[in-house]
């Protein structure tokens, strides 16, 4: 008798071992820009909740949140600047700008609060407005245009403050129509059992949402890589480079102006000075979140996360009972070590893509 016998079946050719699937997962998960900050906050979380007990209970977790919302809310909109290329180094300054001048406009004058935020909001896009427009008539370095911006505000705010007022703060503004009806919007809390939850975190999620639909999503999305990736590429395949670099400055005047709109109606009155280093805040959250600094990489959903990292640290160091004084060093070695890994990552990607 004959036997038969049966050939081994032969892998298809399009087959890939499950090593190396999973090899090629993880290696697209490293590309992508938030994995890092997501690493570093998951770390530096399991480190706090160590050795901070008071960190570890949902008032303190929600306090967290709100730290970060207040700088995450304009960290979106110069994450999505540095993605298009470009840096505002007054962010900062704008934020009080923008509260100021809705403040003493309506306490000089005497009108309704809601006229001076709608005059702030239309002043804070006009500043964003001649930000962009100057970057991209002029050919100056933003870093230049908006450092100037950055030190005409300051000198604005504290020296119209005192010729209004004659003091370096903004007047109480909590008896001026208005008052209740915008401080719902902008300023207000609800309770969670124990837990007080500030809408500013809800208006930061949905703030972080619409930026990571539109660069995904939308066309615009696609604008923003491609102008800060490499703009004459983008304007030879017909990408609106002005205006899009011009809208992103607004983007992050808008966004200043709302964040000034909360401050003012949670503490009723200013200091003419503040907001001065703000703006290397909201630089550091996007670069820890995954943005890079040449431009055309990075997303929301990292940003957030850097703003996040940035709440746990700021007060995860009080927590701990240690010298506040220590988190700009600690700022500034997160810095240093985010645009290492984010080269690292940045190279992984394009081997990927190559590849």
């Amino acid at each position: 008798m004959s036997q038969t016998v049966e050939a081994a079946p032969t892998p298809s050719p399009s087959a890939e071992p499950p090593g190396r699937v999973r090899a090629g997962l993880a290696s697209r998960l490293m590309a992508r820009p938030e994995i890092g900050a997501l690493v570093a906050a998951i770390i530096i979380f399991i480190f706090f909740l160590t050795l901070a007990p008071s960190f570890r209970s949902a008032e303190s977790f929600f306090t967290v949140l709100y730290q970060a919302s207040v700088i995450g809310i304009v960290a979106v909109g110069v994450g999505l600047l540095m993605i298009g290329g470009e840096f505002d180094l007054s962010a900062g300054v704008i934020v009080y700008t923008a509260g100021l001048a809705a403040s003493m406009f309506c306490w000089y004058f005497g009108v309704n609060l809601w006229v001076g935020a709608i005059l702030s909001l239309a002043f804070c896009l006009l500043i964003g407005f001649l930000n962009g427009y100057l970057v991209m008539r002029t050919g100056i370095p933003s870093f230049l245009i908006t450092l100037g911006t950055f030190f005409v505000l300051q000198g604005a705010n504290l020296g119209v403050t005192k010729l209004v007022t004659e003091t370096v703060s903004s007047p109480d503004i909590s008896n001026i129509a208005g008052f209740d009806s915008l401080g719902t919007i902008f300023a207000s809390s609800f309770k969670i059992g124990s837990v007080t939850v500030w809408t500013s975190v809800l208006w930061w999620i949905l703030f972080v949402a619409l930026a990571a639909w539109t660069l995904q999503r939308a066309r615009v999305g696609n604008w923003i890589f491609a102008v800060g990736g490499n703009p004459d590429s983008a304007r030879a395949v017909g990408v609106p480079v002005v205006r899009t670099k011009i809208g992103l400055f607004m983007v992050v005047s808008f966004l200043g102006w709302f964040v000034g709109m909360h401050q003012l109606f949670r503490f009723n009155t200013l200091q003419a000075g503040g907001g001065v280093g703000n703006e290397f805040l909201y630089i550091i959250a996007a670069v820890v979140g995954g943005t890079l600094l040449t431009g055309g990489y990075g997303n929301a959903l990292g940003v957030a996360i850097g703003a996040f990292i940035f709440g746990m640290t700021s007060l995860g160091i009080i927590y701990a009972g240690w010298d506040p004084n220590w988190f700009k060093a600690f700022l500034g070695v997160m810095l240093l070590l985010a645009v290492l890994v984010n080269l690292y990552v940045k190279k992984m990607s394009t081997a990927r893509k190559v590849g």
